[in-house]
């Protein structure tokens, strides 16, 4: 047998993989706090229902890497205090983030965890993280999509320049 073979969870996670899900813990503790204030903003209803599944995610990502780390006796980013509701009316409408603000943000915020999720997925030798890291992109990317197509329908996308004119080929 070769080294670090056998359990995955039985190896030793080596420093990239330690910061990197510590990182993506910490990440999503930010998005939590962030997006619940997001959902007081928004006044959109789909909107509203891509905000949930991201939260879910950020969720789901925090308990995963959590557990991750304090089996390999890392201690987390500390949880951030959850946000109390506030009605969308109570927010001054110069205080309020817009729909396609917060459609931006996430948007952005997709992108980047894409990224993130790939760079892990190339640096794990530890093949369980690697496959953690290959569901969280997954599922980025098919909310991604979602939101691609809901700014795109809602006339939120700001695309860059795009090329009308093509020169002509000789």
């Amino acid at each position: 047998m070769g080294i670090l073979s056998g359990n995955p969870k039985n190896e030793p996670m080596h420093y990239g993989e330690i910061f990197s899900v510590w990182q993506c813990s910490t990440i999503a503790k930010g998005a939590v706090s962030c997006y619940q204030a997001y959902m007081s903003h928004a006044g959109d209803k789909d909107l509203k229902r891509i905000l949930e599944d991201l939260l879910d995610q950020a969720k789901l990502e925090i308990k995963e890497c959590d557990t991750l780390l304090t089996e390999n006796g890392i201690a987390p980013a500390p949880t951030l205090p959850e946000r109390p509701h506030v009605e969308f009316e109570d927010i001054p409408a110069g205080a309020r983030f817009t729909d396609p603000e917060i459609a931006a943000k996430v948007t952005a915020d997709t992108a980047m965890g894409l990224v993130a999720a790939s760079q892990t997925i190339g640096q794990s030798i530890r093949e369980d993280i690697g496959a953690l890291f290959a569901k969280y992109h997954a599922t980025k990317t098919a909310l991604g999509l979602r939101i691609l197509q809901m700014n795109k329908e809602k006339g939120w996308l700001i695309p860059p320049p795009l090329q009308v004119k093509r020169p002509d080929s000789e």
